[in-house]
């Protein structure tokens, strides 16, 4: 949980309760992660991705996020995106 509630899960166990913890995964899955290295990363990718976008060719196909995201891997997709995509 980076540092959340302490720098150990024995530390964050006595310092948080069970319902503030379920809040801040909450929070994380919709916010992303609370690492600044990889907030940062982020932020650089999708600066990267416009840009490129922006000049790419006409025919060209457009590059994603995660094309300049060499420490995060891209989230699976679901189940009704896949049904899609075969249609």
């Amino acid at each position: 949980m980076c540092g959340i509630g302490g720098r150990t899960i024995e530390e964050a166990q006595r310092n948080i309760s069970y319902p503030e913890f379920l809040s801040w995964v909450a929070y994380r899955q919709k916010r992303g992660t609370l690492h600044t290295g990889m907030r940062i990363e982020r932020a650089s990718a999708l600066l990267a991705a416009l840009y490129t976008n922006a000049h790419k060719k006409k025919d060209a196909e457009p590059v994603k996020l995660y094309d300049f995201m060499p420490h995060e891997s891209e989230p699976a997709i679901s189940l009704e995106q896949a049904m899609d995509a075969w249609r």
